[in-house]
């Protein structure tokens, strides 16, 4: 197939740091350039992928404008143009604002939710109807609209081998992520501190919501047994969660997936979470984390967690969250909106030939 990949404008793909989305854009990339496909991907900065092309919109990303308008709204309009110059079976987008632009397009559109579903952003897809087919990132995600056109759940995936496994490990719970209200950075604090052990907090802290809760809720609880790290790169990502002997993460809000928590899990760090979202689609509870119903259950679930086995951590995202097999996912989805859109003969449907068979494993409306 020849698929153009849309990655939003915030961070290159993959990221230096920071950047979800465009560390699982940059794995599915690779995932399907491997297989055969071909894939140009339009993102920002410069190419870091396997992708047979790569367009860039901004020279370098404009990070320190995330969560503005402009910058990804100038981003739609460049990759419309971008598009009209291209020769491709499937769009595949996942940003906010590219969607909008669908409607009427000669091949049809994948659109992969990565944030919330409920209230407006619901209403905005409602809007775009059977114009986009769209991806679940997890079944609880979509059970939050069940309306929506949804063309299958996908979970979220790694490149297991590019993460350190590590089975002893530190006096040190961590915390990875934004510094966010919704993230619950200082419930992660309170529980690491009622544990006895020190914890390193390492995230994004820029936008003005984040530079607030940090001086409300995280200033205050600071001490000696708290280390703030910043903003980690790839390399010292994985380094902090190899040695972890936990993941803290107190969601506070239904999360739709939690990229951190299957990057732990492959370090051998088992995951200390509320039960929220996805969590319990992520979590084996008991066996490669402890999932709690409050705040006040996260001390106790700390020490658990210590005991748990570092080895299926590992093996639960091998089995479950691999890179390949969130290809597979996709591969199945493209396949199934390009065949919706073929013609008929004889009362029979044009099926598309596969270049080599291949076991489909998530693709699934839940």
């Amino acid at each position: 197939m020849r698929i153009a990949m849309i990655a939003p404008p915030w961070f290159t793909v993959p990221p230096q740091g920071y950047g979800g989305v465009e560390n699982m854009c940059a794995d599915l990339v690779d995932g399907l350039v491997e297989r055969g496909h071909e894939v140009t991907l339009i993102g920002a900065g410069k190419a870091g992928t396997k992708a047979g092309r790569f367009v860039s919109t901004y020279p370098e990303p404009p990070s320190g404008r995330l969560g503005e308008p402009l910058p990804e709204v100038l981003h739609t309009a460049a990759v419309a143009r971008i598009l009209a110059g291209l020769d491709v079976d499937i769009v595949h987008d996942h940003t906010l604002a590219g969607p909008l632009l669908a409607r009427g397009r000669g091949v049809p559109t994948v659109v992969t939710m990565h944030g919330p579903v409920a209230g407006e952003p619901g209403e905005y897809y409602r809007q775009l109807g059977d114009t986009v087919s769209l991806v679940a990132i997890s079944a609880a995600q979509q059970r939050a609209a069940p309306d929506l056109a949804w063309r299958g759940t996908v979970h979220n995936a790694i490149d297991v081998t590019s993460f350190p496994y590590r089975a002893d490990k530190e006096e040190m719970v961590l915390f990875l992520g934004r510094l966010h209200p919704d993230k619950g950075v200082h419930l992660a604090i309170d529980a690491a501190r009622s544990a006895g052990l020190p914890i390193v907090v390492a995230g994004k802290c820029t936008e003005p919501v984040e530079l607030e809760y940090f001086r409300r809720f995280i200033e205050p609880r600071l001490g000696p047994d708290v280390t703030i790290f910043g903003t980690a790169d790839a390399a010292a990502k994985r380094d902090l969660l190899a040695r972890a002997a936990a993941l803290a993460f107190p969601i506070m809000w239904d999360e739709p997936f939690g990229m951190v928590m299957i990057e732990a899990m492959a370090c051998g760090t088992p995951v200390v979470a509320l039960r929220r979202g996805a969590v319990p689609e992520v979590v084996v509870d008991g066996v490669t984390g402890i999932l709690c119903d409050s705040a006040a259950e996260l001390p106790a679930a700390i020490a658990a967690a210590r005991g748990l086995s570092p080895a299926e951590c590992r093996a639960h995202v091998e089995n479950c969250f691999d890179a390949a097999t969130m290809v597979d996912g996709y591969e199945a989805v493209y396949r199934e909106v390009l065949m919706s859109r073929l013609p008929t003969r004889r009362g029979e449907v044009l099926v598309p030939v596969a270049r080599r068979p291949r076991r489909i494993a998530t693709a699934a409306t839940a």
